[in-house]
């Protein structure tokens, strides 16, 4: 098995924090390593990327090629009486509610200054900071004194004609001229600490894994309801009526993660935390 191989396998089993220290060879100041601190910003990046990949394999491949063999997707996808998925914004909301059963205290908020829902809008520093974001297009990190989080905004962009439709025709949404590539908002992250430990940072990973399966897993046991339901297997809808099993779906987001977050991980496990990571934006449909 190839190291790419073996670190996909523990992100899989969710156990990558233990095998990490158990398994791999460890360093002679491997204690020291453990206790390094990493800037919570260095946190925030690497989530974003990882997040932002299984938003674009939801926005695109599951949602825009799902409407093109039958599949639907709507706010109300919950009903009962109503055979649909979340559309993408809801389902980083389904990663966000799991994401909230841990102790570990990580949030996950999308918000934007013409969202759908009014829950949505920012309000005070977090709208200021977010004025700057959509001027400047650069992440953004700062302290909320009334919450006392540290806290990351990056731009949520529409790439994808999914998100701009949605929008656009939605009778409650408050703005209806959207374009590709425009900024519709901003995914935040919010932490109660400055700095963080390696094993803090592959407890987050653990954490919004676990989010983004449980998000997946919630929509295939809507799916087992439908009259028709798609089969359920290695085939995606862009094959057809299809769904990826759970499994298959998590391989794939695992896999398009595997060549940001290894190396990063591999270069903060050799004692050097103090390295940069690259933003990620992503397509949205609030």
């Amino acid at each position: 098995m190839t190291n790419k191989s073996f670190w996909i396998t523990l992100f899989s089993l969710g156990c990558l924090g233990i095998y990490l220290f158990v398994n791999a060879p460890p360093p002679l100041d491997d204690q020291k390593t453990r206790q390094a601190t990493i800037p919570v910003e260095q946190l925030f990046t690497l989530l974003q990327a990882e997040n932002a990949a299984v938003r674009s394999i939801w926005t695109k491949e599951i949602v825009g090629e799902g409407k093109k063999v039958g599949l639907k997707f709507d706010e109300h996808w919950r009903d009962a009486d109503l055979e649909a998925g979340p559309l993408p914004a809801l389902f980083l909301r389904e990663t966000a509610k799991s994401m909230e059963k841990s102790p570990l205290r990580l949030s996950l908020f999308l918000g934007s200054d013409y969202p759908i829902s009014p829950a949505n809008r920012f309000e005070g520093l977090q709208q200021e900071k977010f004025q700057v974001l959509r001027q400047s297009q650069q992440p953004q990190f700062f302290y909320v004194p009334d919450t006392g989080l540290y806290t990351s905004m990056f731009t949520d962009i529409a790439v994808s004609a999914t998100c701009i439709e949605c929008h656009n025709k939605h009778e409650q949404s408050p703005k209806h001229d959207w374009h590709l590539n425009d900024i519709m908002g901003g995914t935040t992250w919010m932490y109660p600490a400055s700095v963080v430990t390696l094993e803090d940072m592959l407890k987050a990973i653990t954490v919004l894994h676990q989010g983004i399966q449980d998000a997946y897993a919630a929509y295939l046991e809507k799916v087992k309801t439908f009259a028709h339901p798609p089969a359920l297997g290695e085939h995606w809808p862009r094959d057809g009526y299809y769904l990826p099993s759970l499994d298959v779906f998590m391989q794939a987001f695992l896999q398009r993660t595997a060549q940001h977050t290894l190396p990063v991980l591999g270069t903060l496990s050799n004692s050097r935390p103090n390295i940069k990571l690259e933003e990620s934006g992503h397509d949205t449909a609030k």
